[in-house]
């Protein structure tokens, strides 16, 4: 405890915080950095952005501020809300006023009055962010811990100020704020907490989508993100916000013969992609990779269960999703449907013979992101049984090795036909027509099928083949 007290009296003893404090004191009012910030101190987690409570007005202590510290100094205020914000080079100081908030049963937005510091506190989420540490000149580095916020970090809990029941009632995003720090921190929920979360899993609905996204996202970038959906579905939030996601679960026996529960492998291929990239888009390729088993999936009395044309309804669901949750609907969309779409086509390959043709096929459809791709194949290889696994690591060995050799060879990656559309048009005297069309389809199928290289030359040889035996003689110029 008194090495953690020294932590906090050294990480703020910088010259921002004395001179928050002494133009505090200045105006006679009590200041202290609290929330987050002390927290991730505590924890030697890196936070530029520093919060400050005041116990009177916020917007006038920020505004003394910033003209203290000078031109590299900039001020937004906020007056609807009471708070205000000092962007000095590389740290982003908030203001605000100590408050006490009361709640309305159909809204989050709270009804707002001025408090005490004990109030704000009061009103804080989770003890571990209603920490405060006092920055003015009488009493600076005290640490302020009304509810034990350090004892729980020390004890890795993540557990509400006041009762959860009324915490999570009176603003549900709460209960996705909790999920998300016990998923980044590796914290546990306190049981108390977690039943009230439970208990009060409906009120999620009158949160806007976008507010439950910004917490999705903060999950999907975690070390470990599967824990947080793991949580969100023990405490009934997943079935609400991302029905699709409940849907796999479980499995089905017929006959003896039965599938793999699909949202656990759905989880563990996540946690594999996550440990290889941090690019949250292909993360959530992996969490919707088989978001079309459930509705593909059928029992066959010769190969048992199936789930034929899971990976091409699932990249027809993908806009669905995005659109009703509130993602963009934006390139990083198309690139989540493109991996949904694609990621059957590798293991399609090693499950057969890695021929040429099919893997130049492969890597001109998937075009810059066939690395990506390709991460999520390997990511989706969970059997359990070893020789099948290393079979798969294998083959994929071999597929990359062979995609390496032909975009060195070939130029297959986001190539385009060497002989275009006008070249056809003008050489036969033809409008846009199917007839161009149908030419420039057989000249990038004999390209990608190696009958001919990606080569003008060649291209345009095969080019008065194909259009001799369609019956289309050159114009002559």
């Amino acid at each position: 405890m008194d090495n953690i007290k020294a932590l906090l009296s050294k990480e703020i003893e910088r010259k921002i915080f004395h001179t928050v404090g002494t133009i505090a004191d200045g105006l006679n009012c009590p200041c202290y950095v609290v929330g987050g910030y002390v927290r991730d101190i505590i924890l030697h987690r890196q936070s530029d952005d520093i919060d400050f409570v005041v116990v009177g007005s916020g917007i006038e202590v920020a505004d003394s501020v910033s003209k203290s510290l000078g031109k590299k100094a900039h001020l937004s205020v906020f007056r609807n809300f009471g708070t205000a914000q000092v962007k000095y080079i590389d740290e982003k100081l908030e203001f605000v006023g100590a408050r006490k908030e009361s709640y309305k049963r159909d809204s989050r937005n709270p009804i707002v009055e001025d408090g005490t510091l004990s109030d704000d506190l009061h009103r804080r989420d989770f003890t571990i962010n209603a920490m405060a540490v006092c920055v003015n000149a009488s009493n600076f580095g005290e640490l302020v811990d009304m509810f034990n916020g350090l004892s729980d970090i020390q004890n890795g809990i993540i557990r509400t100020p006041l009762d959860p029941d009324i915490t999570f009632s009176d603003d549900p995003l709460r209960m996705m704020r909790a999920i998300r720090f016990a998923t980044q921190l590796g914290f546990n929920i306190y049981p108390d907490t977690f039943e009230a979360i439970t208990r009060n899993s409906e009120r999620i609905k009158i949160i806007t989508k976008e507010r439950i996204n910004d917490e999705l996202m903060k999950i999907m970038k975690s070390d470990n993100p599967s824990r947080g959906f793991e949580l969100l579905d023990d405490c009934g939030l997943l079935q609400i916000i991302f029905p699709e996601l409940t849907a796999l679960k479980g499995i089905e026996t017929v006959n003896g013969r039965g599938h793999k529960d699909n949202f656990v492998h759905t989880l563990q291929v996540l946690d594999n992609v996550s440990v290889q990239s941090s690019n949250v888009w292909l993360r959530w390729a992996a969490l919707l990779h088989d978001i079309a088993k459930p509705v593909t999936k059928r029992y066959d009395e010769k190969l048992g269960w199936t789930f034929h044309g899971h990976n091409f309804i699932g990249e027809k669901m993908v806009p669905k999703i995005f659109k009703r949750m509130k993602l963009p609907m934006n390139e990083k969309m198309k690139y989540v449907q493109k991996l949904v779409g694609l990621h059957m086509r590798p293991i399609a390959i090693v499950d057969e013979e890695v021929t040429d043709s099919a893997v130049r096929r492969l890597l001109f459809d998937a075009g810059d992101d066939i690395d990506d791709l390709m991460m999520l194949c390997n990511a989706d290889i969970t059997s359990k049984n070893r020789d099948k696994v290393q079979r798969f690591h294998d083959n994929y060995d071999l597929v990359r090795r062979k995609l390496v050799e032909l975009e060195e060879r070939d130029r297959i990656r986001n190539f385009q036909p060497p002989v275009t559309g006008e070249e056809i048009m003008s050489t036969f005297g033809l409008a846009p027509s199917r007839p161009v069309g149908e030419i420039k389809e057989k000249i990038k199928d004999a390209i990608l099928d190696g009958v001919i290289a990606n080569d003008h030359n060649e291209a345009y040889e095969y080019m008065l083949k194909v259009a001799n035996e369609m019956g289309l003689k050159p114009i002559k110029l």
